[in-house]
């Protein structure tokens, strides 16, 4: 007995879309969808491609994906070729199986049927696919949010299929994610031969009091919704690769992940009071990937819920711990922002899989959501 959603999820895994290539991915759910009545708006920006879809009028339900996946390391160490979809003790092997080519399958077949069902539903269900989430993020999600908000486009609600599930699929939902922002820092120093420290004045001896408070910052307590702030030192370089010279600079790459509790301001000016206070002489780049959000309990939300506990026996935890998604853009419209998708333990791994029972599953759940918030 053939299965539609796997039989999708394979045609798309086959597709080798490293980001920003959608590599036709997106060419088979159009044509998925403009079967069901769907209009489909093509809005490519750069080497990026997207589509906005939509189908009926009124209060808008919209699923996000993305049809672009992370590079696959060295083949070798997969079991089988990651692009050749692979069908073993009930696991669907492949890159982007679980990121997220499986969600995607399970969305429009989900969308096929509730269509056939409820050919004349009263809101409108729409479709937002990228195929730059896994790479820069800037020509994908934000651009076509952008267009959107310029024509003043409605969008209630929006269900991202990103892999939110921990253990068993539905025991978590993403209701807002945390901001990311990184500092690019360069400590300036005089460089120097080592013999003579007298004659130079080493930047990372200098920086290592205000680093190491860095680290030792207490940034806020979190809330409710949000775990406290972190900050990660990621990168950091100095000297020529000689060990008989004080190098001329240090550089630094800081990244915060920062809830509700702050604000990027904040953060910034607190980083720069520090580094002034150590007396540095430095400049720092920042780069801000995204606000936090959040979406309380309502009617996105509850309809998750209960489409979990419906297929489920548990209920569903709401959290906002993990990376960003394009979830920080589409809150930018004023909706509600829900992420629910498969468990991701493999994802961006070596023989990335997901549970074919699991799929089926949650399609079974997108469907109720659609029946909950769209007729």
């Amino acid at each position: 007995m053939s299965c539609p959603i796997l039989e999708l999820a394979q045609q798309l895994i086959k597709r080798p879309s490293l980001s920003p290539d959608d590599a036709g991915c997106q060419a088979i759910i159009a044509a998925r969808l403009r079967a069901l009545g769907f209009t489909i708006e093509p809005m490519p920006f750069g080497d990026t491609l997207n589509i906005w879809a939509w189908r009926g009028e009124g209060p808008t339900l919209a699923f996000a994906g993305h049809t672009d996946v992370v590079p696959t390391g060295e083949t070798q160490h997969w079991d089988n070729p990651p692009f050749e979809p692979t069908l073993h003790d009930s696991l669907l092997y492949g890159r982007g199986a679980a990121d997220m080519k499986g969600s995607l399958a399970a969305m429009v077949v989900a969308a096929e049927r509730f269509v056939a069902q409820h050919p004349h539903h009263q809101g409108r269900l729409a479709f937002l696919i990228t195929s730059d989430e896994e790479a820069d993020a800037r020509d994908g999600t934000v651009k076509v949010v952008e267009v959107l908000m310029a024509r003043q486009e409605r969008l209630d609600y929006c269900l991202v299929g990103e892999p939110s599930s921990s253990r068993q699929v539905g025991d978590i939902i993403k209701n807002g994610r945390r901001g990311s922002l990184t500092a690019n820092m360069v400590v300036q120093g005089v460089q120097g031969h080592v013999a003579y420290p007298h004659l130079a004045e080493n930047p990372v001896h200098r920086a290592m009091g205000a680093l190491k408070e860095l680290v030792a910052t207490r940034w806020d307590e979190g809330n409710e919704f949000f775990p406290p702030t972190t900050m990660q030192i990621a990168n950091i370089h100095a000297g020529t690769g000689s060990n008989n010279v004080i190098p001329g600079e240090l550089q630094v790459q800081f990244n915060f992940r920062f809830s509700t509790e702050l604000s990027d301001a904040t953060i910034r000016q607190r980083v720069e009071a520090l580094m002034q206070q150590h007396g540095l002489r430095y400049r720092i780049d920042w780069s801000l990937s995204g606000q936090p959000f959040l979406t309380a309990r309502g009617e996105l939300v509850d309809a998750a819920v209960r489409a979990v506990e419906h297929y489920q026996e548990l209920t569903p935890r709401l959290e906002t711990t993990g990376g960003t998604s394009d979830g920080r853009f589409i809150a930018r419209m004023g909706a509600q922002v829900v992420e629910l998708g498969p468990v991701n333990a493999t994802i961006h791994k070596v023989n990335e899989c997901v549970s074919a029972a699991d799929l089926q599953l949650l399609s079974r759940m997108y469907q109720r959501i659609m029946e909950q918030l769209v007729l």
